[in-house]
C-alpha cells in the first residue's frame, strides 16, 4: 500500500501499468461519495494498455486519512478536493494528465478543470449534472443524509443481503456481490465528519448556483457519461450541463444506473475510447 501526504494529509493511492517501450500518458481517476478509487479498477485496468492508471482515495475516504496530523481538519468544500488533487499531481511530479472522475469525483474534476486547464489533456465527467435548488427537499435530504451517515455499525457488512438493499437505489443493471459489499464497506468505512461535511457542501444552494458557470466555462475537452437509469444524478442533469458547452459531449448509457462503468464496462469502455481517440 503506498501513501503520500498531500497538503500534509496521509493519501493513498497506487499505480495501474502494463509495461511498454514507451511512456504513455497518465489518466486519474476521482471516486465519489462514501467511496473508494477500488471501484476504478476494472476500468484503470481495461485503460492500461494505453494510460498509465493512478488511483486515489480523497482525504476521508477508502484509506487515505482525514485529518492533519494535529488532529484539525481540512475544508470539506469541493474547492478544497479539487487543491489537494492539484497537490497530488504536484507530488507525483505530473504536469498533464487526463481525468475520470464520478459523482461527487466528477464534480471536484469540474473545479480543477477551471482552475488547473493547463494541467488537463482530456476529461471524463461520470454522473454528474446540474441540480436545481430546493429549500424544503434539500432540508429533507440533510436530515437523512445526517441520520445515514450516524447510523454505520460495522456490523452492518455482515447482515446477509444488506448489500444488496444497500446499492439498490444505485444500480439498473446487477453488479457481483463481492462489488456491492466493498460498496458497502467503502461506506461503513468513511469518516464521519468529512462523509457528513461533504454532504452540505456537495449537496448545496452554493454548488446549484455555482455548477452552471462552471459548465459553462470549461475549456477543457470533456465527455459527460450518464446512466439512462440513475436515480442520483438523473441523466437529465447531464443533459442540461452539457448543453451550457460545445467542449462537453454527452451520451447517455442504456440500461444502468448510477455506476455504468460497472453495469455495463463494455458500452462504457467503447465510448471512452472512441473520445480518447484511440
Amino acid at each position: 500500500m503506498s501513501y503520500i501526504k498531500v497538503r500534509g494529509v496521509e493519501h493513498y493511492y497506487e499505480w495501474i501499468k502494463e509495461p511498454s517501450s514507451g511512456v504513455k500518458p497518465v489518466m486519474v481517476f476521482v471516486h465519489g461519495w462514501a467511496g473508494s478509487s477500488r471501484y476504478w479498477q476494472t476500468t484503470a485496468q481495461a485503460l492500461s494498455s494505453e494510460f498509465d492508471c493512478l488511483l486515489y482515495d480523497m482525504r476521508g475516504f477508502g484509506r487515505s486519512h482525514a485529518q492533519l496530523p494535529d488532529g484539525s481538519n481540512l475544508s470539506y468544500e469541493l474547492t478544497a478536493y479539487a487543491e489537494d488533487l492539484a497537490a497530488l499531481l504536484d507530488a507525483l511530479q505530473l504536469p498533464r494528465v487526463y481525468i475520470n472522475a464520478h459523482s461527487m469525483g466528477a464534480s471536484v474534476a469540474t473545479l480543477f478543470f477551471n482552475r488547473y486547464p493547463q494541467r488537463v489533456e482530456k476529461g471524463i465527467l461520470t454522473c454528474s449534472g446540474i441540480f436545481e435548488y430546493d429549500e424544503k427537499a434539500f432540508a429533507a435530504f440533510y436530515k437523512f443524509g445526517g441520520l445515514v451517515v450516524k447510523f454505520r455499525p460495522q456490523w452492518l457488512g455482515k447482515i446477509p443481503l444488506a448489500d444488496r438493499m444497500f446499492m439498490a437505489r444505485f444500480l439498473h443493471s446487477p453488479i457481483p456481490q463481492s462489488e456491492r459489499q466493498a460498496f458497502l464497506q467503502d461506506f461503513i468505512d468513511a469518516d464521519y465528519d468529512t462523509a457528513l461535511g461533504t454532504i452540505f457542501t456537495s449537496v448545496s444552494k452554493e454548488q446549484a448556483e455555482t455548477m452552471p458557470q462552471e459548465f459553462a466555462n470549461l475549456t477543457v475537452p470533456t465527455l459527460l457519461v450518464a446512466g439512462e437509469y440513475d436515480q442520483i444524478i438523473p441523466a437529465k442533469m447531464g443533459e442540461h450541463a452539457a448543453s451550457l458547452n460545445n467542449k462537453v459531449e454527452f451520451i447517455v448509457i442504456s440500461k444502468t444506473g448510477h455506476f455504468p462503468m460497472l453495469e455495463d464496462a463494455e458500452t462504457y469502455l467503447q465510448k471512452l475510447w472512441e473520445f480518447l481517440g484511440n
